[in-house]
């Protein structure tokens, strides 16, 4: 019996030791520069003036539970673990071809994709880049999230300058340290929701470059060009804290355009107040993949997608958040192909070009193919 009390003290001081590693070790890493910084200040005492920001935390416009009804953490877990998801990766290259952004033509209108929801636009002589992504990974952790084969074409040494860099929010496949680090001397301007500007100070970005905007807030730029920071239905948070930054979507007013930017969703009413505001929409870039029934609150389906492009009155569709990460169990080629199928019944334009290749704002007309058909 003492030989056996003996064996379980060691072994609960063993597990108790593998614990405690484990906590510190985690803390130690998360301490990196790549996980941010967590509003603090003056920038917290402003967050607390929001009216959305309630006990602590950025709230939805509508009660969002992070799971539908049906389905929960543990069986998701399960899911996930113990139940193959076939197709999530390509085993083909996906097609992408190479734009000189650095020898643009300033009078070009153009925007230009680079898989998942990092875009590159000009528009009446100003550049904007949003939620780039030019690492290989959406992960704070190396060889996790690897992006599709072909995919990463593009690299910070290939953007020319940027008027204002765009993020929607601060999850790793919208806002990736690497990228933002290297982009630092490009960059004119961040635009960014309240508290997301903690993480860009301690990358090294001064202050007086970035903006941080709350849901209705505007802020006029180059050209009389105005930007609206509107609502949108998601999380944020980079670490164990959650929602302690604001996700925003983005409605960017030139003299004679508006393009609407989702950024991360569900399907919402905010949809249809943008549009009554401020419809019809010239182009909404809306998210379109890593989806799942399971967590439609925060993203949204193919077919909410549309609904969504419908209440905005878009008169093109751009559909993003495809194409590069698997972030989700579906196959890598089902959003582009499920939103093509169900598009008969709304017939909004679809936007569907090759990562890198332009769409032109000036030709509404301009057309595209079904790239994904044959690719493997």
């Amino acid at each position: 019996m003492k030989r056996w009390k003996k064996i379980l003290r060691i072994t609960l001081v063993c597990i108790v030791s593998v614990m405690l590693m484990t906590v510190v070790s985690a803390f130690v890493y998360m301490r990196q520069a790549q996980f941010g910084e967590p509003p603090a200040g003056e920038r917290l005492a402003r967050m607390r003036q929001s009216p959305n920001f309630v006990d602590g935390k950025f709230q939805n416009p509508v009660k969002t539970p992070t799971y539908a009804e049906g389905y929960s953490l543990t069986g998701e877990l399960f899911k996930a673990f113990f139940t193959r998801h076939p197709h999530r990766y390509p085993v083909d290259d996906i097609p992408a071809m190479k734009t000189d952004l650095l020898h643009l033509l300033p009078d070009a209108n153009v925007v230009v994709w680079f898989g998942h929801s990092s875009c590159f636009v000009q528009a009446e002589g100003t550049t904007f880049l949003i939620d780039p992504v030019f690492s290989r990974n959406a992960s704070p952790f190396p060889g996790t999230i690897t992006s599709f084969k072909g995919t990463d074409i593009y690299t910070a040494a290939d953007m020319p300058a940027i008027d204002y860099l765009l993020i929607s929010h601060d999850h790793y496949d919208h806002l990736d340290y690497r990228t933002v680090v290297a982009m630092k001397d490009k960059v004119k301007h961040v635009i960014c929701g309240l508290g997301v500007g903690a993480h860009f100070e301690r990358w090294g970005y001064p202050p007086e470059k970035i903006i941080e905007m709350d849901w209705h807030e505007k802020v006029t730029v180059d050209n009389g060009t105005v930007i609206n920071a509107e609502p949108a239905r998601h999380k944020s948070g980079r670490g164990f804290r959650q929602n302690n930054t604001l996700w925003t979507s983005y409605l960017i007013q030139t003299r004679v355009r508006k393009i609407y930017i989702g950024g991360d969703s569900g399907y919402g009413d905010h949809f249809a107040a943008i549009g009554r505001q401020y419809g019809p929409i010239d182009l909404a870039i809306l998210e379109n993949g890593q989806y799942d029934s399971a967590w439609h609150y925060v993203h949204c389906l193919p077919g909410e997608v549309l609904r969504a492009a419908h209440d905005l009155g878009s008169k093109r569709l751009f559909p993003v958040h495809s194409s590069r990460f698997a972030l989700s169990r579906h196959p890598w080629n089902e959003p582009l192909a499920k939103i093509s199928e169900l598009n008969g019944t709304f017939n909004i334009p679809l936007v569907t070009p090759v990562i890198g290749e332009p769409v032109y704002l000036d030709n509404e007309k301009q057309p595209f193919r079904q790239w994904w058909k044959g690719v493997e």
